[in-house]
């Protein structure tokens, strides 16, 4: 496949549940972009500091070379902004779709809050939101509401991907 994917949103959309989930039914790999964070970084973020560009920038270019090497075509990173997603492609090499995970403040705070274990806290939940710059209609992107089971989420991507296929 010479094609990479990037599920995306805020925290508590679901990107590493979707991706795994996109992967498996495509037969690729796939990988969890946080895992790709510096140790700084996720010391930052679970003190409640939200990162800042210079902070993600690595961290963004780690996420595009994975997807050039082809160990995982589908990776969950949040790309909240637009010169991020760009910062990907240009890293990858490849063509990369974005897969929009988009919801509503209510339902976004009430998965952060239902998890546990995990190194975002639910305060940045607003930091995100301000953050995010919705994919526009010139970005390779495709999005889907997530106030649905994980399987209509996933079914809705792949018919929306194979519909501009």
């Amino acid at each position: 496949m010479n094609r990479g994917f990037v599920v995306m949103g805020v925290s508590g959309c679901g990107k590493s549940t979707i991706a795994e989930m996109f992967a498996e039914r495509l037969g690729v790999a796939w990988l969890d972009g946080d895992s790709l964070h510096s140790d700084e970084n996720i010391a930052k973020m679970a003190a409640g500091t939200p990162l800042t560009d210079r902070d993600r920038g690595p961290w963004l270019d780690r996420v595009g070379r994975r997807l050039a090497s082809g160990a995982a075509q589908v990776v969950a990173c949040s790309a909240l902004k637009r010169s991020y997603r760009q910062r990907i492609t240009g890293a990858a090499g490849v063509p990369v779709t974005f897969l929009f995970l988009d919801g509503s403040y209510d339902v976004l705070a009430a998965r952060m809050g239902a998890r546990t274990g995990h190194f975002m806290p639910p305060g940045l939940l607003d930091s995100q939101l301000a953050t995010l710059e919705p994919p526009g209609p010139d970005e390779d992107s495709r999005r889907v509401d997530i106030d649905q089971t994980p399987e209509a989420i996933v079914d809705a991507l792949l018919a929306q991907v194979q519909r501009r296929a």
